[in-house]
């Protein structure tokens, strides 16, 4: 059974970089090396929504994954380093996250599944 997180993340303020940064995200704009980054470091499935400026990453991610390891990967990863610098010219810390963290682990305050 995999196991799900929810993150989320402010973009700036501003709508060209916003159209950007969704270009970026589309199937024209992702490098191929990010989707490889991914998979390998255990993520199954990943979904991001926005709503203004912010925006919700859902993940699926198989048993082993754990944000350590897949921080490790991609701290060793020049083309993954390359596409955070990229990333860091649209995205904006939340408020109340801790220094050096850009996406935030939200925390699951209810949840509702049909009988």
């Amino acid at each position: 059974m995999s196991k799900r997180y929810c993150l989320a993340l402010d973009l700036k303020a501003d709508s060209e970089l916003i159209r950007q940064y969704e270009w970026y995200h589309s199937a024209e704009g992702i490098w191929p090396e990010i989707l490889e980054s991914l998979r390998v470091s255990g993520i199954q499935k990943m979904e991001i929504y926005r709503t203004g400026n912010r925006l919700t990453m859902l993940i699926e991610v198989s048993d082993d994954f754990s944000f350590e390891k897949k921080s490790a990967m991609d701290k060793a990863n020049e083309r993954v380093q390359a596409w955070e610098t990229l990333m860091s010219q649209f995205q904006q810390r939340l408020p109340w996250a801790q220094l050096g963290e850009k996406w935030v682990l939200m925390d699951c305050i209810f949840e509702f599944k049909s009988a």
